[in-house]
């Protein structure tokens, strides 16, 4: 079964109503082997903040080692995105073999039975999805309410009630008691139920579930929380005090009630792994810093609630979907300081719309849309309900599509302005989609590349069939809403070019593959902008996607530090590999004494390095990892001695603090092998204006053996990358500051690093330079190499990355990678000359 029929399937299923009960989905999971019994469950459950507060969960029981399951819902991109192991979602290859498995037992099932819901078939999929990756415990959103829902076919070994409001009130009752009353349901039979919750429902859940574990801000709670507010646009602070222990930490999230929900989760998770290792004594503040509580929290990024684009003008995303919730949001908007604001707003037809819009923070201009989804509101009903409840001054509006609504609201506000979109997830969804949207360019050399790039955007193979023969000059891969789909593909069309859509009905957004000559994409592009077919935004990502190429440059090396021009931006670079370790995988132990370093990165330079790369912690696979006090005693005199040659120096560190120290040495250039999971690491290379290189990694050191499931490894990986781009910019670093790293041998086989190389141009869609990082590895041992060693693999490897358009290459031999550098610069140079006669 390929993923467009799976896809079709399960999204075919939101047609059936809800059906409070969890028989059915149990009687699916006694036919799956009842899955759930395989590891411990964690039910998360509370009218808001429920995904907030089960990643916190899922982020904490990770950084204390475990390997964990997160089910949340709905997703913003995929649908694989509901179901995460240890982060990384759900592959489409195992959707659509979960949908190959229960499909005959769904369709055999007698019409007299309940026809099963998409949500309880995706809670099933989840639960055998986590049997198969064999994980420790799974951390599980609970839908609506608890007693019925699909999630409480388990038997949780820690759950909470984040808090109750009126919600689904033509399901779980009228009042906040009753609702409350099916959400203690969920409280587990060896623990006490966890919970925010208070007034009414607070003692209608006691009664229903007994024993509570209170959370909040009230002194007489079992765990005590004091927000301390935010420290900057993308983080606050929290204090949090329980029974023999308190510490402070710093979460990805805003909001007063998101400390609370922190509170929560510390709670839940501490059920799980205990409070010891924040009870022990620090030297500061009654605790340590450092704790999995700590990192975990820190680690917890969640999209699309509070979710600050930029400052100036500023830009917020917030999935509010009801009164109480849009009240939280204008709460902590009010923490900004601003001009204007502008709403998009957006919400679904089962939702208190007066309600909703007389929380809202007053505004200028409210343009309200009607998501691309069933359920969505219709636009007039809701701008009729908003002009009710707004200013008589606030200029109410409709717009036919969210994506341009948002652009436009945008393009509107000043520096000193601000624009939040809001109403729902699916809202955000489809804003957010088209603000991270990637145009990738795709070489198409023969109909077999044709025929792949088809299948994995989910093209019906009819269609295929038909477009792959014409697959030349220009190709373009996207992902568009339905209707923005279908209208691009007519205008190409009608322009002469090719346009292939994905087959997958799910009203989300789907693949988009563009075909045609420059003349072809320029028609079309005239097109979208036109007030015909207005699709202005996706017009100018096309434009600046198929700009003519640049005038052919030779690889010059940098004239010093001091030039403000980064090498990369004049050819491809190349980064000299310094490694001031006993045991690195290839050159470990050569450079440990400090003469011997400085002599070979002075060689480097001579042979034409344009930058060093010092790192003192070896990542090969099965390093044992070392102190930050080992790590900073090893590379800051390093950095001192050498800071002073003819080249940028940078520093390979996964560590904030070694990172910050190699700095104040004489650094230039910060990289990290992880990709940012340090949260510091992001902000430091902000505040000090420098260049970051991010990679893509699943764990570093390299876990030996490991296997990671991708469907397109380029694709996942470029999706991963995307978001790392968008947390650093996030934090302040300029997107030409930021140098993508796919990763080759971390986390990915021989032939996926292979891929990755030979495609290496499509990185270029992030808008970031590209490191490729090659030398050595043991991926050419697949041509011939010899682990550790592959000398000449190395280099023919580093033609071909250059050759490919890589900016930055990263090796240990650097007169010879320079000469294949050069070389490429030559081939493609005179290529372009000739091409002139």
């Amino acid at each position: 079964m390929d993923y467009h029929e799976a896809a079709n399937f399960l999204f075919g299923l939101r047609r059936f109503a809800i059906d409070p009960g969890t028989d059915s989905v149990k009687e699916l999971l006694a036919e799956l082997g009842n899955p759930q019994d395989s590891f411990d469950s964690i039910q998360v459950a509370g009218s808001n903040g429920k995904g907030s507060t089960a990643r916190m969960v899922e982020s904490i029981l990770r950084a204390d080692g475990n390997t964990v399951g997160l089910y949340t819902s709905p997703h913003l991109g995929d649908l694989g995105e509901e179901v995460r192991i240890d982060g990384r979602p759900m592959a489409d290859a195992a959707i659509a073999e979960f949908v190959s498995e229960v499909r005959p037992w769904l369709v055999d099932r007698s019409p007299a039975d309940d026809p099963l819901t998409f949500f309880e078939v995706v809670t099933a999929m989840a639960l055998w999805q986590f049997e198969r990756a064999d994980v420790d415990v799974a951390v599980l959103e609970v839908g609506m309410g608890g007693e019925y829902d699909a999630t409480s076919a388990v038997d949780p070994i820690a759950s909470c009630v984040t808090n109750v409001s009126l919600e689904h009130t033509d399901v779980l009752g009228d009042t906040v008691e009753e609702i409350a009353r099916t959400k203690a349901a969920v409280a587990p039979v060896d623990a006490p139920l966890v919970t925010a919750a208070s007034g009414d429902a607070l003692e209608t859940l006691r009664e229903v579930a007994g024993e509570l574990f209170t959370v909040g801000v009230e002194a007489d709670r079992d765990v005590v929380v004091r927000p301390e507010g935010r420290v900057s646009s993308q983080e606050s602070a929290v204090s949090i005090v329980g029974d023999g222990w308190e510490f402070e930490a710093r979460i990805p999230l805003l909001g007063d009630y998101q400390a609370t929900n922190a509170g929560v989760a510390v709670a839940l998770a501490g059920q799980v792994i205990g409070f010891d290792s924040v009870a022990e004594p620090g030297e500061s503040d009654g605790g340590r810093s450092d704790t999995p509580f700590h990192r975990g929290l820190r680690r917890a990024n969640w999209p699309g609630r509070f979710e600050v684009f930029s400052e100036s003008p500023l830009v917020v995303l917030d999935g509010a979907h009801n009164p109480d919730a849009c009240a939280t949001v204008a709460e902590t908007l009010s923490t900004f300081a601003y001009d204007d604001l502008e709403i998009v707003f957006a919400a679904m037809h089962d939702k208190d719309h007066a309600g909703m819009a007389a929380a809202l923070p007053d505004a200028a201009r409210v343009t309200v849309c009607e998501a691309d989804l069933e359920r969505a509101a219709d636009a007039d009903v809701l701008a009729r309900a908003t002009e009710a409840t707004v200013d008589r001054e606030t200029v109410v509006e409709t717009a036919s599509s969210i994506p341009q609504a948002f652009a436009d609201a945008r393009e509107r506000a000043g520096d000193d302005d601000a624009v939040l979109l809001t109403g729902s997830l699916s809202a955000v969804r489809e804003a957010r989609s088209a603000y991270t949207r990637l145009q990738i360019p795709t070489r198409v050399e023969s109909r077999t590349d044709a025929e792949r790039l088809l299948a994995d955007a989910d093209v019906a193979p009819s269609a295929a069939d038909r477009l792959a023969d014409g697959m030349t000059h220009h190709v373009v891969r996207t992902r568009l809403e339905p209707g923005e789909a279908r209208t691009v593909r007519t205008e190409l069309l009608r322009a002469g070019g090719e346009c292939g859509v994905s087959d997958v009905e799910s009203g989300e957004r789907v693949s988009v593959v563009l075909s045609g000559t420059r003349l072809e994409f320029d028609r079309l592009i005239d097109a979208l902008e036109s007030h015909r077919v207005g699709l202005p935004t996706i017009a100018a990502e096309l434009r600046r996607r198929l700009k003519s190429e640049p005038e052919p440059k030779s690889r010059t090396q940098t004239s010093g530090v001091d030039d403000p021009t980064y090498p990369w931006e004049n050819g491809t670079a190349v980064m000299g590999i310094l490694n001031v370790t006993p045991d690195s995988f290839h050159d470990g132990g050569e450079y440990y004494d400090l003469e011997d370093a400085v002599a070979q990165a002075e060689t480097m330079v001579e042979a034409g390095a344009d930058v060093v790369d010092v790192g003192g912690e070896s990542t090969r696979p099965g390093a044992e990892p070392i102190s930050v006090e080992e790590e900073i005693r090893r590379v800051v005199p390093v950095i001192e001695a050498v800071s002073e040659v003819d080249a940028l120096v940078s520093v390979d560190s996964r560590r904030a603090a070694v990172a910050e120290a190699a700095l104040d040495a004489g650094a230039d250039v910060l990289n990290d092998v992880t990709g940012l999971q340090d949260p510091e690491m992001r902000f430091l290379a902000a505040d000090r204006d420098v260049p970051v290189v991010v990679m893509h990694s699943v764990d570093a050191p390299v876990v030996p053996g490991q296997h990671v499931e991708y469907d397109d490894v380029v694709d996942d990986v470029l999706s991963d990358l995307r978001e790392r781009v968008l947390l650093a910019e996030k934090a302040g670093v300029p997107r030409e500051n930021v140098v993508i790293d796919p990763g080759l041998g971390f986390g990915k086989s021989p032939e996926e690093s292979f891929e990755l190389l030979d495609r290496i141009e499509e990185f270029q869609a992030l808008g970031c330079p590209v490191l490729v990082g090659h030398s050595h590895k043991s991926m050419f041992e697949r041509a011939g190499g010899e682990a550790g060693e592959a000398y000449a693999e190395t280099i023919a490897g580093t033609a071909i990355a250059a050759d490919r358009g890589a900016d930055v290459v990263r090796v240990h031999d650097v007169p010879e990678n320079v000469a294949a550098v050069n070389v490429a610069a030559a081939t493609r140079e005179g290529t372009k000359q000739s091409d002139r006669w």
